[in-house]
């Protein structure tokens, strides 16, 4: 008899891939550079990103679904604003690995001033 092990995946794994899925599409993550100066309406993410208003609408919808966005409805405009939690999740995930940046960096700068200048 042969058992399967399956991993075991937390809430928090499942979230960081989907996130991550979410965050490889270049237009969403200008979406979400846009949102860090401000909220803005639909029409004017549209307009600053170049797109087509669905095409805009199916790439809030995507960065709502993942937590990443929220929208809030006022009369006839829908403003969509930055939520900071699950950015704040992926920066804890990622901050051992900034240690291995960090050296390389340090190493890079030393090296770096002890070149002479052209």
């Amino acid at each position: 008899m042969s058992y399967i092990r399956l991993r075991e995946y937390s809430c928090l794994d499942i979230f960081r891939n989907v996130t991550f899925d979410v965050l490889a599409e270049p237009t969403r993550r200008r979406i979400l550079d846009l949102l860090l100066e401000r909220p803005h309406p639909v029409g004017e993410l549209t307009r600053r990103l170049g797109l087509t208003q669905p095409g805009t609408s199916k790439h809030l919808r995507v960065l709502r679904e993942a937590g990443l966005v929220r929208v809030r409805i006022d009369a006839q405009r829908r403003w969509y604003e930055l939520r900071p939690e699950p950015l704040a999740e992926i920066d804890a995930w990622l901050s051992p690995y900034r240690r291995l940046w960090a050296g390389s960096l340090d190493a890079l700068t030393k090296h770096l001033d002890t070149m002479e200048d052209p």
